[in-house]
């Protein structure tokens, strides 16, 4: 009765089970890939200053502004408002990692101007900014956030 082909034998089964799982390994590299390649492409975007008009600044402001009510509504004290990938950091961000003082001499393209803006428009407003890690892909650092911090009073 087990030998007719309602039935896989032990063989069989083991074979697909191989076959499903050689596929869902091929659906994860190929995801992989695709995020490989996003990274690579933001990271090449992100390392290319963008001009700061007027238009683009008001912008960037009525973003932030949006993204800071929100956050206070929530009772929240700080936002991310930027990640991008640790290779635009001369150190592969090394020293935000550790906070090393001169951690900001480390940042390139976007993420400098970002800090740029902090120091020189928010700072003096008493808003805080903090870097730090925020993924460990392979135990290895990877994506930088920036976080807008402030204080309840």
């Amino acid at each position: 009765m087990l030998a007719d082909e309602t039935f896989m034998s032990a063989a069989d089964l083991q074979n697909y089970m191989e076959k499903i799982a050689m596929a869902h390994a091929k659906e994860v590299v190929d995801a992989m890939g695709q995020a490989t390649l996003a990274r690579e492409q933001l990271a090449k975007t992100l390392s290319e200053p963008m001009e700061l008009t007027p238009e683009a600044l008001a912008e960037i402001s009525g973003r932030l502004q949006v993204k800071l009510r929100a956050a206070a509504e929530r009772g929240d004290t700080e936002i991310m408002v930027m990640r991008f990938p640790n290779l635009l950091c001369t150190d592969h961000g090394r020293a935000i990692n550790n906070t090393l003082e001169g951690w900001p001499d480390t940042l390139t393209g976007r993420p400098r101007q970002a800090y740029e803006l902090w120091r020189d428009r928010l700072k003096p407003a008493g808003y805080g900014l903090k870097a730090m890690i925020v993924d460990w892909p392979n135990g290895m650092p990877g994506d930088v956030g920036f976080f807008l911090t402030w204080t309840r009073k």
